[in-house]
């Protein structure tokens, strides 16, 4: 186990390049396996999320090598329908595998995914559609196994806008026959960003972005060099760290549009921001509280930065009531937050937080992905000394996430406990 040490209480200035993102990187992964040519992904992300994706591919049989930033995808080997339960319990999004290991062998056989202990993620709408598709699914052992002789294009409505039911459809519905339409689709930017990848494979999709996506299946897909869209979480998480710490700092690969809940919220509470084509560039002014943030499906607030907003809301003047509408148990990061002087109530999926003049130093452990990065966002602004434990959370989503905060001025470092 390896942990921060951070001392806080210094403000940020600087340059920092976000990444690509995370959750466009992982589906676009998947769709890797439905041609036999050569893939390669630029600016991607050597996060640990990514490192398990690719160890499942390699379970298939794919090849699949990082050169600098660009990760290269050869497929045209791949035999293996099997992906291993060790790896599927690692990353939740091995479920995407579903959809396109079927439809390139006709079967696959997958443990439950695993990932971050958030709250119930059902994968039932992800097998549905699949049904709907002509795809035989048993449920067995804790393993979900699926087979069928064909893809045939349907038309799939979900209960939910799930954004995993969603690209796992169109993954499977890219070589099929026939006609497919998802009705109540989710609309997040990574599903778009899915949509333009696999149609520069040769695909065709419309439609994503909405709540209707029509895929009309084609009998082959060829390579592509792409680049995926940049990780507007990530984006977030180093506003939201300038607002706290105070300072100015400028984004690099950071697009407004994906990001313009948060970039609201910001403005409310008195930071100054500029977005100039791919660049945004925030002054952090005087800390009011932002009253009220609910959680919703895009392009409504993300659940992701839900907790890094409630590090930053602690620290605000007046009250702040936050509501967790998406995962159940997405408040791991309260008890921690309170260790380091947070004045936070909860009351089911709401948070009622008082803000306080400043955090202070406290020994403190994550317990899932973006409650790691809220916690080390209070400890960077926080008066003293800190040490954040269990950073494989924090791995999972950030690459050089330390480096990158102590360009900025943070005095952070990270050893082995």
């Amino acid at each position: 186990m390896e942990k921060y040490i951070i001392e806080g209480g210094r403000p940020l200035y600087g340059e920092v390049e976000i990444q690509s993102a995370k959750n466009a990187v992982l589906p676009l992964l998947a769709a890797s396996i439905l041609t036999d040519e050569k893939i390669v992904l630029h600016k991607c992300p050597k996060i640990s999320d990514v490192i398990n994706m690719v160890g499942i591919l390699g379970e298939l049989g794919c090849k699949a090598e990082f050169v600098g930033d660009s990760l290269s995808i050869e497929s045209a080997d791949a035999a293996n329908h099997e992906i291993p339960a060790a790896l599927a319990k690692e990353i939740r999004s091995s479920v995407f595998m579903l959809g396109s290991v079927v439809s390139r062998f006709k079967k696959a056989k997958i443990a439950y995914p695993g990932g971050c202990d958030i709250g119930l993620r059902p994968i039932d709408l992800h097998l549905k559609g699949l049904r709907r598709l002509g795809v035989s699914v048993v449920e067995d052992g804790g393993y979900i196994e699926c087979s069928c002789d064909k893809i045939i294009g349907s038309e799939i409505v979900l209960d939910c806008p799930s954004v995993g039911a969603t690209e796992n459809s169109i993954l499977a519905a890219a070589l099929g026959e026939g006609r497919t339409v998802i009705r109540n689709a989710a609309k997040e930017p990574e599903i778009v960003d899915l949509q333009n990848f696999i149609n520069a494979m040769g695909g065709k999709i419309n439609g994503a972005g909405t709540a209707e996506i029509v895929i009309d299946g084609v009998k082959k897909l060829h390579g592509v060099e792409y680049t995926p869209i940049s990780d507007r979480i990530e984006a977030g998480t180093f506003l939201i760290a300038c607002a706290m710490c105070g300072g100015e700092i400028e984004l690099k690969n950071a697009g407004k549009e994906n990001i313009a809940a948060l970039l609201h919220k910001l403005c409310e509470i008195s930071c100054k921001i500029t977005a100039v084509n791919d660049k945004i560039y925030i002054e952090s002014g005087r800390r009011i509280s932002p009253k009220l943030i609910e959680t919703s499906p895009y392009p409504g607030f993300p659940t992701d930065l839900q907790a890094p907003m409630m590090a930053l809301a602690c620290i605000c003047e007046g009250s702040t009531v936050i509501v967790e509408n998406l995962f159940e148990t997405r408040f791991k990061h309260i008890p921690e937050l309170i260790r380091m002087g947070a004045d936070i109530t909860v009351r089911g999926r709401t948070a009622f937080i008082r803000g306080v003049k400043a955090l202070h130093g406290a020994d403190v452990v994550a317990g899932d992905l973006r409650g790691g990065a809220a916690l080390t966002l209070a400890a960077i602004s926080a008066e003293g000394f800190s040490t954040v434990a269990d950073l494989s959370f924090i791995d999972r989503g950030y690459s050089d996430f330390e480096y990158k905060l102590r360009a900025l001025g943070a005095r952070i470092r990270r050893v082995r406990i």
